[in-house]
């Protein structure tokens, strides 16, 4: 008999969804199902009551955008301070010596960080696959699983190294070939496709300045063969409009365009510097955009024209983005970073805090095409975060939802996936936190001292 629970009477609840749960929710086995009104029980009978009424609850937050094995270069002294460019080609010759195990305690730690921070989907971006590291997504996938959390991994990859006019070291690339008949392989592998899937694979050729033209065509139709998204950083910052300029003779949409990557297929990271033009196009072909303010604010590249490419049909979602440009690994951080800044571009009654609640919910599900996760609803994934306002920084508050975001909430209580507790009171389940970060800092310092 699979047990039934009920987390009960929130202080308050956001579904994403017009639906009333201010009762709670009832979840059995991986799926939600019942959503309780205000002053009601539930219909179900229940083996397991959670009091969460001196809590704030949502939907499990969904990070579009990521590099995890980055989590062991912050704060890099070599790296502050620096543009995008300038940044990646600091990184880049640090980032050539990932082994395995540098890999899997990246990824286990910025997992585990995230899963703190109420997030419970992570879209990984690994493009780095030096010798020593060929089997990157094997070991991405034995680390999400060890944890719990749900992934949509996307086999990156650059071909363009430095010898032919792009960024990375030639150590880092692979042809087009590697790239393509080890994409065919993890997506046949590890690929699933039904509700409630725990990992997914997309193809994700790293930007257009550190990868072939022909990748990106054939990447495009292997993607559209095997049925998976793809996705790739594009118009971050205008550096990088003017290499597309250069090396194209283009704009960055005009290229995605010429190489068959306007499509709802394809989301993208950034997403900065788009025209009026442009970003009608991205509507009308439902392209996907991460917005990454942290990320984007460390690195000055420019604040996302959200709105209006929401308004054009672009899918808006939210990323943390790499650990070493955006220094932490925290969801719950982003949606009030999105919320700030998006009080920059736009009026403080444009954008407010469900904006940035829905963007990291509901509106990062559909960037990564699910269907069964992002809301609080009947037949939906229990992906299910709590928040507590027992902390010194939510005395006062009167709104309980809109304090979660503005007085700076950044670690939750509870977190489930899939029906499955990963964060219980505040301590992460199925790892040893203290291993972890040991094991993680060693690690660390083994990758940028060695010689």
């Amino acid at each position: 008999m699979v047990p039934t629970s009920w987390l009960k009477n929130p202080l308050a609840v956001y579904t994403a969804n017009s639906l009333d749960a201010r009762g709670g929710i009832v979840v059995r086995g991986s799926q939600i199902i019942e959503l309780v009104a205000l002053g009601q029980v539930p219909v179900e009978n229940v083996d397991e009551v959670v009091d969460v009424s001196s809590c704030v609850m949502l939907p499990g937050l969904i990070n579009t955008h990521h590099h995890l094995y980055q989590t062991l270069t912050r704060a890099l002294p070599a790296a502050l301070n620096k543009r995008l460019f300038p940044w990646l080609q600091t990184l880049y010759p640090i980032w050539a010596r990932l082994q395995p195990d540098m890999l899997a305690s990246a990824t286990s730690l910025g997992i585990a960080e995230l899963l703190k921070s109420g997030c419970t989907t992570i879209a990984d971006h690994h493009y780095l696959f030096p010798a020593a590291l060929t089997d990157a997504i094997d070991i991405q996938v034995a680390a999400s699983q060890a944890l719990g959390a749900r992934v949509m991994l996307t086999r990156g990859s650059m071909s363009l190294g430095q010898k032919d006019g792009g960024l990375p070291p030639q150590s880092t690339v692979q042809t087009d070939d590697q790239i393509l008949r080890d994409s065919e392989r993890v997506v046949q592998k590890y690929h699933q496709r039904d509700d409630g899937a725990m990992v997914q694979i997309a193809l994700a050729p790293c930007s257009p300045f550190s990868v072939t033209r022909e990748l990106m065509i054939e990447t495009a139709k292997l993607a559209n063969e095997l049925d998976v998204l793809m996705h790739t950083h594009l118009a971050e910052t205008n550096d990088e409009n003017n290499f597309c300029l250069q090396m194209f003779g283009m704009r960055p949409v005009d290229y995605l365009e010429s190489v068959g990557w306007l499509t709802n297929r394809t989301w993208l990271a950034h997403g900065i510097h788009f025209n009026d033009e442009e970003v009608k196009r991205l509507g009308n072909a439902r392209v996907g955009v991460s917005h990454c303010p942290s990320s984007n604010m460390l690195l000055a590249s420019g604040i996302a024209r959200t709105l209006e490419m929401q308004a054009a049909g672009v899918r808006i979602g939210l990323g943390v983005d790499g650990s070493a440009s955006n220094d932490a690994s925290n969801m719950m951080q982003e949606v009030r970073q999105a919320l700030l800044i998006g009080r920059l571009r736009y009026t403080a009654d444009e954008v407010s805090h469900l904006d940035a609640l829905n963007w990291a919910t509901k509106g990062s599900a559909q960037v990564i095409g699910r269907s069964d996760i992002g809301e609080l609803a009947v037949g939906m994934q229990a992906d299910v975060t709590v928040f507590s306002l027992d902390e010194l920084r939510f005395s006062g508050a009167h709104d309980p939802l809109a304090a979660l975001i503005l007085c700076g909430a950044h670690q939750a209580k509870h977190v489930m996936v899939g029906g499955q507790w990963r964060v219980r009171n505040g301590e992460l389940l199925g790892a040893d936190e203290s291993t972890l970060r040991h094991q993680h800092q060693t690690l660390a310092r083994k990758l940028v001292n060695q010689l």
